[in-house]
């Protein structure tokens, strides 16, 4: 009977209404739709779901929960293993994981499971009085948390509910990390979830200083030696942008995109009550194919420009979300595939005026596993712009591995931890961005609770 339900569709903007504002574009489940998508789920004996989701989520408990009518038991499930989920239901590729892996999806559609963690998420925190977390007696000890984006708050709340006192140093003034400062409004609405999805993890006892600058203000050796604490946490994420190393990328007009979307996230420049300058011109070029690039173009769309993506693969190989790709072409973005740029044009004043391109044709796959993109002699040819974000991806600040002894890292600047987050420094625990270079959200959530359960171990052997 399950099978035989079709997938409960979400709400959602109308794209050429969305394209001018920051709005939300989903708008998510009413009581009804959840239920209904709820009542889909086989209840597997042996559930893959779960086994596909970087933080072990109990899916089919908090579904099972929500289809009884119990919201409130749909929430304390999934507090056990994630803090995040507003955010996670929003912004992770359930695709690729849980829905990726849903038993419904072989021959049908697999269950909304994001779209109903978000539903779970988005009534805990309008009905925070009702699923209240007390903080969990003190055990004595102290742990310090560096970076408060995904990582970092995943690692703190699960180090709070089992006794720890634990502070976050964050180095910006607001947190959340890249939830606050990569993602947009309109897929990740900044007051209304990550500011209140913050505030319960505060609840949990979690203490956080912002404007705190580790490397500078603080150190890994002043946190551990001065203030007392027995581990430290490094969450602090990727923040340092990649560009591709040709001509005409020191012109005025090109952006890296973190720094774009700081601008209009953190620094609210879509918003005329702040005096965030941001500069876009009448059409801005995106080069890459990420959910990073996919952000900016979607952006700068809505900032009024006529906005690009260039990638140099095919769509087929896009490593952006598929929704965030369908969401963009509803949009109106333009969507030039096997396309490399090989230089940016300036004029006599410094200041972009087109980006020189070659058109590509993918050859044999390289060492990931994607068929190598090769340039077509002779097929060089000119976009005219005014703006190009690059998109390639970020690497962690060297700033802690430099003023951290025994900190390794690996060529790509990424901190050197196992699997469980131990760093070749004792005492010293890392994960998300920082570790990996930039991933996803949920991988970083993973992470810090891998690396929780590492540092409670640690100091309970001392």
């Amino acid at each position: 009977m399950a099978v035989k339900i079709p997938r409960t569709p979400v709400r959602e903007q109308d794209p050429q209404r969305r394209a001018t504002n920051f709005e939300e574009v989903c708008y998510g489940y009413n009581d009804q739709e959840a239920a209904l998508e709820a009542s889909r789920c086989l209840k597997c004996p042996k559930p893959r779901c779960v086994q596909a989701c970087p933080v072990g989520l109990n899916i089919p408990g908090f579904i099972k929960a929500l289809g009884e009518g119990d919201i409130a038991g749909a929430a304390s499930v999934i507090a056990k293993d994630s803090s995040l989920p507003s955010v996670c239901g929003r912004v992770c590729p359930q695709e690729s994981q849980c829905e990726g892996s849903c038993v419904l999806g072989i021959k049908s559609e697999p269950v909304a499971i994001g779209k109903l963690e978000r539903y779970v998420g988005d009534w805990k925190i309008n009905h925070a009085d009702q699923v209240v977390d007390t903080p969990a007696p003190r055990n004595g000890h102290k742990v310090a948390v560096i970076g408060s984006g995904p990582s970092g708050l995943a690692c703190a709340s699960d180090l709070a509910r089992l006794g720890y006192e634990v502070k976050i140093f964050e180095a910006l003034h607001k947190v959340g990390g890249v939830l606050v400062y990569g993602i947009p409004e309109f897929r990740l609405p900044k007051d209304a979830i990550v500011a209140r999805e913050v505030e319960a993890v505060k609840k949990l006892g979690v203490e956080i200083e912002t404007d705190v600058i580790v490397g500078r203000t603080l150190t890994v050796d002043s946190l551990m030696d001065d203030e007392g604490y027995e581990a430290v946490f490094i969450g602090s994420g990727a923040g340092l942008p990649r560009f591709m190393g040709i001509p005409g990328e020191n012109l005025n007009g090109v952006f890296s995109a973190n720094e774009f979307l700081t601008r209009a996230n953190l620094m609210k420049a879509y918003d005329e009550e702040y005096d965030t300058p941001i500069y876009l011109g009448k059409r801005v070029v995106v080069v890459g194919g990420g959910n990073v690039a996919m952000d900016a173009v979607r952006t700068a769309k809505r900032l009024g420009a006529d906005a690009v993506i260039v990638y140099r693969r095919s769509e087929a190989e896009l490593p952006a979300r598929v929704e965030e790709v369908h969401h963009a072409k509803e949009e109106g973005i333009d969507f030039r595939m096997l396309t490399n740029p090989v230089s940016v044009v300036g004029d006599d004043q410094g200041k972009v005026v087109a980006i020189e391109c070659v058109r590509m044709e993918l050859g044999e796959p390289d060492e990931s596993g994607r068929r190598r993109p090769v340039e077509i002699p002779g097929s060089k040819y000119q976009l005219d712009c005014e703006v190009v974000i690059m998109a390639l991806g970020t690497s962690p600040n060297p700033l802690i591995k430099d003023t951290t002894d025994g900190l390794e890292t690996n060529r790509k600047g990424c901190i050197v931890a196992d699997e469980d987050g131990r760093t070749t420094r004792e005492g010293v625990f890392a994960g998300g961005d920082a570790v990996t270079g930039a991933a996803t959200v949920i991988l970083a959530m993973g992470a810090g609770r891998k690396a929780a359960a590492a540092i409670h171990s640690y100091i309970s052997n001392k």
